[in-house]
């Protein structure tokens, strides 16, 4: 029987941003997590209220923790990490105050660090809630170092899709292993063409520095 080959690594995020055609809008969502492993510090509290404790914040049954939960997603160090503490599938809840057009999702992840705590099969689910959530795409890796691309294109239309929320589900991980590590989740919306006029595309570093007023 033949070895699975090896999940090639995408194209790093910034190199997408400087073509100008997408923007990471991960910023103007809420994030929270299934489960995280806390850090320092326990996260203790009741669930049914919102607990500020040293950097752990608890709302309902949806967990945001310091040390090894959503900051570490979304601070640009692949050096830091998410990782779970419960049983599969690990979530990541991606919502959106109004439907937002995403056309890509990236992820980093890291077999050689990672081992058998790294993914080995995502699923992504779009819905406007928690309750009406449908699975669009379901991707299976085999030992990734790297950016992982995730086109959200409607494979019908090829547009992107228009959505209030993202649940990415790991459902497995390698070697069997129960939590899970992510490194950084990037989220794409693209970019319009202006209608009054269009202009060529700044994508070198001196034409970045100036290509927008302050």
């Amino acid at each position: 029987m033949a070895t699975p080959s090896k999940t090639p690594p995408g194209a790093d995020p910034k190199q997408l941003e400087r073509t100008g055609t997408v923007r990471e809008i991960g910023s103007q969502a809420v994030w929270s997590l299934s489960s995280c492993k806390p850090g320092r510090s326990r996260c203790t509290g009741s669930t049914e209220t919102h607990t500020h404790l040293e950097g752990c914040f608890l709302r309902k049954t949806r967990v945001l923790c310091a040390g090894f939960g959503v900051d570490q997603l979304r601070d640009d160090n692949l050096e830091t990490y998410w990782q779970s503490d419960g049983s599969q599938p690990h979530l990541v809840n991606i919502q959106f105050r109004r439907r937002t057009t995403v056309k890509m999702l990236c992820i980093y992840a890291d077999y050689k660090s990672d081992e058998s705590y790294t993914p080995s099969k995502i699923s992504v689910r779009v819905g406007n809630n928690f309750h009406n959530l449908q699975e669009i795409r379901q991707l299976e890796m085999v030992e990734p170092s790297g950016w992982i691309h995730i086109s959200l294109l409607n494979q019908r239309t090829n547009e992107p899709i228009s959505t209030f929320m993202i649940q990415i589900a790991v459902l497995a991980n390698h070697q069997n292993g129960r939590d899970t590590h992510m490194r950084q989740i990037k989220v794409y919306t693209p970019v319009e063409e202006s209608s009054i006029g269009k202009f060529p595309r700044c994508t070198t570093v001196d034409f970045m520095m100036y290509r927008t007023i302050r």
